[in-house]
Parts: structure tokens; C-alpha cells; sequence
């Protein structure tokens, strides 16, 4: 019984310290409110893409991005990190273009993204072009 005790003392600090330290080490969670309008801005995002990757399908533009050198994985990743504006403005820009100028308009647009992203460094796809920082 005397042995217990003996180790009563540095095994309740041991514990105390280590309660401590997984009690500092937890973050506090925190909640806001969503907002209709952000919700419905992401959802249109969320569609807005799913149909500009549908438009990747076509064997015409596929045709035309391989001819410029651009792969569609590529092409693929842009869109998912375009945000809702640059969507909307993209959609918006397609639904204005005519009908048998739509898929050059598209390829024209990519082209003008990947180079403002090169300039911006955040890709490397065209060795021409420099970064701007």
C-alpha cells in the first residue's frame, strides 16, 4: 500500500500536465452564420463549372487546345480555380459570343487566363512570358 502512495503524486502531475497541454493544444471551433446569397454564389459557381468542363468534352475544342499546346488537364485545374466572378464573367462572355465563334472565344479566353496566371506566377506554362514580381 506504501508503494502505491509513493507513486501517487508524480503520476497526478503527469496527468495534469499532459490534460493541460491537450487542452491548450485544441482549437476553439467557431461557427458563423451562412448567408443565402454566398450559398446560392457558390452554388451557381459549382454549376457554372460543371458545364465549362462538359464544354471540354467536345472533340472541337479538344482539337483546338491540342493544337495550341495546352493538355486539358490543364485547362481542367484553371477552371476549378476560377472563382464565382471570373465564372460569371466567363459564362457571361459565352452566352454573348455567336454561335460558330463560341469554341474560338473559349480558346481565346483560356489563353488570356493561363497568361494573366503566368504573369502572376502562379503557373508556368508559356516560357515567354515573365513573372511580374
Amino acid at each position: 500500500m506504501h508503494t502505491i502512495r509513493q507513486y501517487n503524486r508524480p503520476i497526478a502531475t503527469l496527468m495534469s500536465v499532459v490534460m493541460l497541454l491537450f487542452t491548450l493544444a485544441a482549437a476553439p471551433a467557431s461557427a458563423s452564420v451562412v448567408g443565402t446569397g454566398e450559398l446560392l454564389t457558390q452554388q451557381r459557381a459549382d454549376i457554372d463549372r460543371e458545364d465549362l468542363t462538359r464544354m471540354l468534352a467536345r472533340d472541337d475544342v479538344k482539337q483546338a487546345l491540342s493544337d495550341m499546346g495546352v493538355s486539358e488537364q490543364e485547362v481542367r485545374d484553371r477552371i476549378q480555380s476560377l472563382t464565382p466572378s471570373e465564372l460569371a464573367s466567363f459564362k457571361q462572355q459565352l452566352a454573348d459570343a455567336p454561335t460558330g465563334e463560341g469554341v474560338v472565344g473559349i480558346i481565346v479566353l483560356f489563353l488570356v487566363i493561363f497568361i494573366i496566371t503566368d504573369m502572376l506566377c502562379a503557373t508556368d506554362i508559356f516560357p515567354f512570358i515573365n513573372c511580374i514580381r
